[in-house]
């Protein structure tokens, strides 16, 4: 084996390193969701503080899988679909980090929430957060299969989850209206529906990061899916 188709191999394993540590960071953000939401639906807070302490760990991983990105760039001056690879990445990382905020931002509201009477049955909410989490594996699949049609389903979704947050919305105002001393209780929970709803967002810019990186198209302001995330709670 010459030089150069060493290096080639050493750069080709870098990638895949890079994309398996997206899927790794995917999981971590898919497992805070996850117990983020047992934490309310159980009324348990000290799994709530589990997904706060945990999401260092969500911080740290961001922060390597961005340096990496940022050296593979300055060391092998990538050009066209690696180059569009790295660039990809990069904004999928700073999506999945911000997808653990909003699952931390979830617990921190579940743990006073589960000092209180809940003001109605959690039924919508599990049906966002399993919707949600579905559109994350989705995304991710997507990008390691270069999938555009299951990448246009996580988009298509969007919606579904978008109705759901609405809905929540709807009915809590109701409450309030008929019972002011819900009012603190109902504010936490469209925190939290609306946190759920900004998970979604995210998870559809993965799809539409994917959709650029297999067909170098952006559709990122010509799709309703995307949104301002400057008033992520």
């Amino acid at each position: 084996m010459d030089g150069k188709e060493h290096t080639s191999k050493i750069y080709d394993r870098e990638l895949q390193e890079i994309k398996e540590n997206l899927l790794y960071l995917g999981g971590l953000a898919e497992k805070a969701i996850q117990n983020a939401m047992r934490s309310l639906l159980e009324r348990d807070s000290d799994l709530a503080r589990e997904v706060i302490d945990a999401d260092d760990r969500i911080n740290r991983l961001d922060k390597e899988i961005e340096e990496r990105c940022i050296d593979l760039v300055a060391l092998r001056q990538p050009v066209a679909r690696d180059l569009r690879f790295i660039a990809t990445a990069i904004k999928i990382n700073a999506h999945l980090e911000r997808i653990g905020d909003m699952a931390v931002n979830i617990a921190e509201k579940a743990i006073p929430l589960n000092e209180e009477p809940p003001v109605k049955p959690y039924i919508d909410l599990p049906r966002m957060s399993d919707t949600t989490q579905a559109m994350i594996r989705k995304s991710l699949d997507a990008l390691v299969k270069e999938d555009c049609d299951l990448a246009d389903e996580v988009i298509r979704e969007d919606e579904t989850v978008d109705n759901l947050n609405d809905q929540i919305f709807r009915e809590l105002v109701t409450f309030m209206l008929e019972d002011p001393r819900t009012i603190h209780r109902a504010l936490l929970i469209m925190q939290i529906s609306k946190n759920l709803e900004r998970i979604s967002d995210h998870a559809t810019s993965i799809a539409i990061m994917v959709i650029y990186l297999v067909t170098g198209r952006n559709i990122r302001h010509g799709n309703r899916a995307e949104k301002s995330f400057q008033n992520d709670i």
